[in-house]
């Protein structure tokens, strides 16, 4: 019987052994699949908040456009009020439309990516040297004047604004990394150069 025990317990040791070295061995490969998700937590936002990498140039679209585009509202917001024409009443309640929902989207990359957004209704006056950006007298004469030299001011400013915008979008489109700013920055060559055709040719009627 001693010597039966002694064998019961020789085999009850070595099973022992075995299962330990096989959880051991469990708890490493637990321990890799759990390094493996916090690197790939690590990883930069454009990669794993977003699923596309960007690169310096989308940045400075967006921080770029973002004022841009805040300014042409200011711009579009004085027709209701101060325009004699019709039409340019409906071309600055298109540009709202289409520029405000730009503007929301542009913010929700930067705070993504954890860059800097420009703030809403902030002082442009850093950003006159910016392509088609309107100094501070040329706003202050749009807001004074109304009817037909509304109309004139308005459309002759609004053709430089978007000229200005359509640079900034075709630098995006040879240079920038991230889909959709680069897909944004086509459709605004295609929008906006579609209605500086249509505000030179409402300058046309006012003109002739």
């Amino acid at each position: 019987m001693t010597t039966r025990n002694l064998t019961r317990r020789a085999a009850l040791v070595a099973v022992t052994g075995v299962a330990s070295v096989l959880l051991a061995a469990c708890g490493s490969g637990a321990g890799g699949a759990h390094a493996g998700h916090g690197t790939s937590a690590s990883l930069s936002p454009s990669a794993s908040a977003t699923g596309t990498p960007h690169n310096a140039q989308d940045v400075a679209f967006a921080q770029g456009m973002i004022p841009h585009h805040q300014q042409a509202l200011e711009m579009a917001r004085l027709a209701d009020g101060r325009a004699s024409s019709a039409r340019v009443k409906d071309l600055a309640a298109r540009i709202e439309k289409a520029q405000d929902p730009e503007i929301r989207t542009m913010t929700g990359w930067l705070k993504t990516w954890g860059e800097q957004v420009p703030m809403a209704g902030m002082d442009h006056s850093g950003h006159t040297g910016m392509s088609g950006m309107m100094s501070d007298d040329d706003m202050a004469a749009l807001k004074k004047a109304t009817g037909k030299d509304f109309d004139t001011k308005f459309l002759s400013l609004m053709v430089e604004h978007h000229q200005g915008a359509v640079e900034m979008a075709t630098t995006e489109k040879s240079k920038g990394q991230y889909g959709p700013a680069t897909g944004m920055a086509d459709d605004i060559v295609s929008a906006q150069n579609a209605e500086i055709e249509e505000m030179k040719q409402l300058l046309g009627k006012s003109e002739s």
